[in-house]
Order: structure tokens, then C-alpha cells, then sequence
């Protein structure tokens, strides 16, 4: 005789809808095991990076890499069984497979046997990183045309050796059928994905580096992933949004650093408006602060005549977006900025500023489109320009597809097991308290600030275009971008301005928000933390933007270890300062664990000649016992899973839902 279970009218609904999923007591209990075995497997492993900045061939390598976690499989799966050249070897062929394989296959004699060899050492791998995930999970990280074959050789168990035969016979069949390569390329495939189950960018991935538009595409092919976007992300963001600021601002940003491959050949973006406009019209202009970067094999291909392109070019954009930034400010009195409209305070026939009550000469007063009493107004060439550029930006298939994918895999912050994410900072005042903010009409603080910024962006890109909800979107990205102790800029104010124009370094100062002195303080860590529901026992704030300056001495773990920071510099621009090539953190079911890496050599010289990344591994946090899926976020959703089919059950045996067999 079953227990009468009495059920409310709204579980009995949720109930019967359940039951279509799982119509009978067998199929409900056979869901009901898996999820707990699920739930007793070890944690998955999580890879944290930051600060990308479009260096695609370092992010490619430490993404195929898993920060040497690959290598550390490879270690402990043969131990002393290979050398170390022989394992070199081995992680170059699953970093790059594709390409490694078509350079082995130029090289090799017998190219059947060593395919024979290398199927049998991948499947090796491929059991060793599979032992703490379940056969179902493995499976569909197969490419469904090998499927059954990989799966058969990974779970073809030999103990007693009757069925090596059969076993060699698959192997044997890959390689006499021409299939040896595709196979290896998909054993690979596995063993990344099974080494690194999740993947955590803090933000950053545009600007500065050469393309960033190839770490998207690599981004989107990722089989698990989240973003926290950064200053530079909201940035496209709001010029893919159809922000002529923002678009001003990312053209700017590029020219200066000569980075315009990933406009022109990432994003299908032409600058011929651009160009022509500026050899029109700043033709007999002094553009001498506005010399480009450039740096190593660019310096040796530019022609004096293209320096020159360049510096009109950057010049004739930057003055549009000083004047697109002085609209907005004017436009918006809320955002607390009216002290950064710089254009209106030039004295044009002195050429002098007032800036604070302070009198500063101008090294560059050729402004032959401002007008000094209107000096924030476009020129109808200006406006038809940057009008034409901002088109482009909207109708660019690609870069539309990436901003996209921004927004469905990204926000401001993660929760997530046990750890904050977040790209810049959660802004605080001078005493130590959350700064508070009024943009949108209400006061603001800490994590309910952060979700309302992270629903304002939103609408910069879905709400109906004109309408004023999408407008106030896109100059709010504006102010993530460089607002006043904006929480993924954090910092008081952007010096663009006086970089280019005034000779006193005093005026080039960013003060940064207070922020980045209190999260040294472990109580603080923990308030901040707390502020988003955290309060378990291993509990981090995982930051990026700022980059940790090795050189002097700089520790990337702050707070008593309740804080770690990952930038460490991808961006070539920023290792002279930094020391290093970034970091990247591991976290694992054992530990988390900090990688510090030294630039990489390229592409070329790890395939070849398997040169890695150079770096050095930190474990500066283990745990008691071994992690599991039930301690993660995953497995508290997977046991109430767990728990409504159990009422399921119950209801199927006390019959107040039917079986349908």
C-alpha cells in the first residue's frame, strides 16, 4: 500500500508536466542515478583569463594549453614512460593538431606507424583526463562521425589481454582507411575539452593587439564559456550599437595604436571616408601630437607619406570625438562630468586651457573645424563622416555576430562557484564605503548598481532604434567606457585631452577609485563579497583590468588571498610595465592555482620547434577534500533536479499522477 502524499494544485501541474519527460517510475529513476552519480564526480576544472587585447596567437596557445594543464596531464599519464622531448611532442600535436599533423606528414617515412603509435598514446590521455566525467559527457565532445569508434577505443577495457586484438583492429582499420589524421584531430578535440570544462574571460578581449576579432571566433566555438565584459568590450559593444562616440572612440583607439587590421580585415570596415577627409582637410595642419605607435616590423613598412595619412587621420577623429564626448556630457548633466567639456575653455587665440583654474599652454591649437563659439558643433563633413563610419559599423555581419555573442554570454559580474567575477572594480568612496550613484533617477549602490548598469547596456543594443531607452543605452556605455568611477573603468577621469595637447605629465593623472587601495584588506574582500551572497569558506573576488606590475615587486593574490588579479599584461603594450605576459588562474578539484607566462615566441616556433609559453605555477589554495560536482553551483541545480523527480516518483506511486508506458 503506497503513503497518501498530499501535493498543492501547483506542484501537481509542474508534476504532470514532468511526467512527459519522464512518463514512467523507470524512467524517472534511471534520471535520478545518473544525476547522482553526476553529483559525486569531482569538480570540473575552470580556466580563468583576462585582458586579452586582441594577441590572438597568445590567447590560442594558452586557451589550446589549458595553461598547462595538457601538460600536466600528459605528465602524470606517463609519468616516466615518455621523455621529455617525447611529450613535448605530444602537447604541440593536441595544442595545434591540425597543423602539426601536416608537418609531421611532410617529415615522416613511415607515416603509418607513427599514426599507429600517436592514436595509442591519445587514447591513454584520453582515459586519464576522462576518469572524473561521465561517458555521456565525453561522448559529446565527439565529433559525431567518429563517435562510436573514439568511444569504443577509450572504453575498450583490456585486463586480461583478450581483447587487445580487437582493440588494434580498430586502430589498424582508421589508418588503412585514410582516417588516422581525422581521428587524432578529434582525440585532441576530447582531451582540451576534457582538461578545461569552463571557461571564464574577465573582460578585455578588444583593443591594443592585432586581432581580436580571431579570439571571438574562437570564443564562439568554445564548448562552455562566460564574459565579464570590460572597458574596452563595451566599447564595440556601443559602436556596434550604432554610438557615433563610440565609433569615434574605437577609431581613435586603433589609428593611435595602428591597429586597423581588425577593422579593415576582421570587420570588412573601410576608412576611405575617413582618409579623405582628413588629406582634405587637415592637409596644412600641424599633426605633430598625434604621431601613430608604432612599433618592431610596422616602423620599417611606413612611408613618411603614411605616418603622415595616419597622424590626419588620427587627428581629424579624435577632434570629432572630443566634440561627439562634449555633446553627451552637455546632453547628459546626470553622469557628473560637466568639468571634462575641455573644448570651451581653450583660449584659441592664446592657445591656452583653463583647466581646474589653472592656466596650461597648448602644444597644438590647429583646430581648422572647431568653431570657438560652438566649438562642440560638427561640421556637415564631420557629421556626414563619422555618419558613414558608424554605418559601417552597424552593418558589419561579423563584428553583429560578435557583439551578440558578447551579450548572451556576457555581463557585468558572475556568481559563481564561490567566486566574484568582475573586470574592473565595485566602486567605493574615500572612507571605505560603497559609492553610491543617481544615473537613472535612483540611488544606487554595490551589487543593485551593477545590475541596473547591466540592464541599461542591454538596451543600447535590443531596444527599438530612436526610441529614447536606446539612446540613453548607448551614452551610457559611453560612461562605462570613461565615466567617473565607472565600475570596469575605475577610475576618476580619462586624460585623453591633455595627452595630446598639454606638456605637464600632472595633468595626465587617472586617479583610480579607492577601490584599489582597500582590496588589500581581507575584510573589505569579505564585505564586497558578502554585498553579492557570498560567505563559503573558499570565496574569491577573481579581477582583472589593472595590470599586477611584477617588476616592482607586485602580487597578483591581494586581500589575504580573498582577491586575486589576473591581468598581468597579454598586450605587448603593457609587459614593459608589467614584466610578464599575463596571468591565468586553474581551479580545479584539488586547488586553485595562479600561472604567471612569459611572452610568447609565436605560432610557428611552438609548432616546429615545441617551444610553450614559459611560466610558473602558484598554488596558493588547496582544499580538504577533494571537490564534487554536488559543492558547485551546477550540482545544487543538478540535486533539485533530483529532488522534484523524487517527487515525481512519489507521485506515480501514490497515483496521483499516472504512468503512460
Amino acid at each position: 500500500m503506497h503513503t497518501h502524499v498530499n501535493f498543492t494544485p501547483d506542484q501537481l501541474r509542474y508534476l504532470k508536466l514532468l511526467a512527459l519527460r519522464y512518463p514512467t517510475v523507470q524512467s524517472a529513476g534511471a534520471e535520478i542515478i545518473k544525476l547522482k552519480t553526476i553529483l559525486n564526480l569531482p569538480k570540473g576544472t575552470e580556466h580563468f583569463m583576462s585582458d586579452i587585447h586582441g594577441e590572438y596567437e597568445a590567447f590560442l596557445h594558452i586557451l589550446n594549453s589549458g595553461s598547462g594543464e595538457v601538460r600536466n596531464k600528459l605528465d602524470e599519464t606517463f609519468e616516466n614512460r615518455l621523455t621529455k622531448e617525447e611529450k613535448d611532442q605530444l602537447a604541440t600535436l593536441i595544442h595545434y593538431p591540425s597543423a602539426k599533423l601536416a608537418l609531421v606528414a611532410d617529415e615522416q617515412e613511415d607515416l603509418n606507424s607513427w599514426y599507429n603509435n600517436i592514436i595509442h598514446l591519445l587514447v591513454q590521455v584520453c582515459r586519464y583526463v576522462g576518469i572524473k566525467h561521465t561517458r555521456n559527457l565525453m561522448r559529446s565532445h565527439m565529433p559525431e562521425g567518429y563517435r562510436e569508434i573514439i568511444d569504443e577505443l577509450i572504453h575498450l577495457r583490456n585486463e586480461d589481454g583478450s581483447k587487445q586484438y580487437q582493440y588494434e583492429n580498430i586502430i589498424n582499420s582508421i589508418i588503412e582507411i585514410g582516417q588516422a589524421a581525422d581521428v587524432i584531430q578529434a582525440l585532441c578535440h576530447v582531451i582540451k575539452a576534457l582538461t578545461c570544462d569552463h571557461l571564464h574571460i574577465v573582460g578585455d578581449i578588444f583593443d591594443r593587439g592585432p586581432r581580436a576579432d580571431i579570439v571571438m571566433d574562437s570564443l564562439m566555438s568554445c564548448h562552455s564559456v562566460d564574459i565579464q565584459w570590460g572597458n574596452h568590450d563595451v566599447l564595440w559593444m556601443g559602436a556596434a550599437s550604432g554610438s557615433r562616440t563610440l565609433v569615434a572612440t574605437v577609431l581613435s583607439n586603433s589609428i593611435r595604436y595602428n591597429n586597423l587590421d581588425v577593422i579593415e580585415t576582421g570587420y570588412g570596415i573601410s576608412l576611405r571616408p575617413l582618409s579623405i577627409f582628413a588629406n582634405e582637410v587637415y592637409k596644412r595642419c600641424d599633426t605633430s601630437c598625434f604621431q601613430v605607435k608604432l612599433t618592431g616590423a610596422d616602423a620599417e613598412h611606413y612611408t613618411e607619406k603614411d605616418k603622415l595619412l595616419s597622424a590626419r587621420m588620427y587627428k581629424a577623429i579624435t577632434i570629432i570625438l572630443f566634440k561627439l564626448e562634449g555633446q553627451k556630457l552637455l546632453r547628459r548633466p546626470e553622469f557628473g562630468m560637466s568639468d571634462r567639456l575641455l573644448l570651451d575653455r581653450i583660449d584659441y587665440a592664446a592657445k591656452t586651457i583653463d583647466i581646474g583654474g589653472k592656466i596650461y599652454p597648448l602644444e597644438d591649437c590647429d583646430f581648422p573645424t572647431i568653431d570657438p563659439e560652438h566649438p562642440y558643433d560638427l561640421t556637415p563633413e564631420e557629421s556626414h563622416v563619422i555618419d558613414q563610419l558608424t554605418d559601417s559599423f552597424r552593418h558589419s555581419e561579423k563584428l553583429q555576430k560578435h557583439v551578440r555573442f558578447l551579450y548572451s554570454k556576457g555581463g557585468l559580474y558572475k556568481v559563481h562557484n564561490g567566486n566574484l567575477l568582475f573586470h574592473g572594480c565595485i566602486p567605493m568612496n574615500e572612507d571605505g564605503s560603497l559609492m553610491s550613484f543617481t544615473i537613472g533617477g535612483k540611488v544606487r549602490t554595490g551589487r543593485e548598481f551593477l545590475d541596473y548598469a547591466d540592464k541599461t547596456a542591454r538596451k543600447a543594443y535590443y531596444d527599438k532604434r530612436g526610441t529614447p531607452e536606446r539612446e540613453f543605452g548607448m551614452d551610457f556605455l559611453w560612461w562605462l567606457w570613461a565615466g567617473r568611477n565607472s565600475p570596469i573603468f575605475g577610475r576618476d577621469r580619462m586624460t585623453t585631452f591633455e595627452r595630446r595637447f598639454i606638456n605637464d605629465e600632472s595633468t595626465w593623472t587617472e586617479p583610480k577609485n579607492p577601490y584599489y587601495r582597500y582590496y588589500e584588506d581581507p575584510d573589505v574582500c569579505d564585505m564586497l563579497l558578502a554585498e553579492f551572497g557570498l560567505t563559503c569558506k573558499h570565496r574569491h573576488i577573481i579581477n582583472g583590468h589593472v595590470p599586477v606590475k611584477v617588476r616592482k615587486g607586485e602580487s597578483p593574490i591581494k586581500g589575504g588571498g580573498r582577491l586575486i588579479v589576473i591581468d598581468g599584461g597579454f598586450s605587448k603594450a603593457y609587459q614593459s610595465t608589467s614584466g610578464i605576459a599575463g596571468y591565468t588562474l586553474i581551479f580545479s578539484s584539488h586547488h586553485f592555482r595562479i600561472v604567471s607566462h612569459q611572452p610568447f615566441v609565436g605560432k610557428q616556433a611552438a609548432i616546429k620547434q615545441h617551444h610553450d609559453i614559459q611560466n610558473e605555477h602558484v598554488i596558493f589554495e588547496k582544499m580538504n577534500t577533494r571537490m564534487k560536482v554536488c559543492e558547485t553551483d551546477q550540482g545544487r541545480e543538478l540535486q533539485a533536479q533530483v529532488d522534484d523527480l523524487t517527487m515525481l516518483l512519489e507521485a506515480y506511486r501514490s497515483g496521483a499522477v499516472r504512468e503512460n508506458h
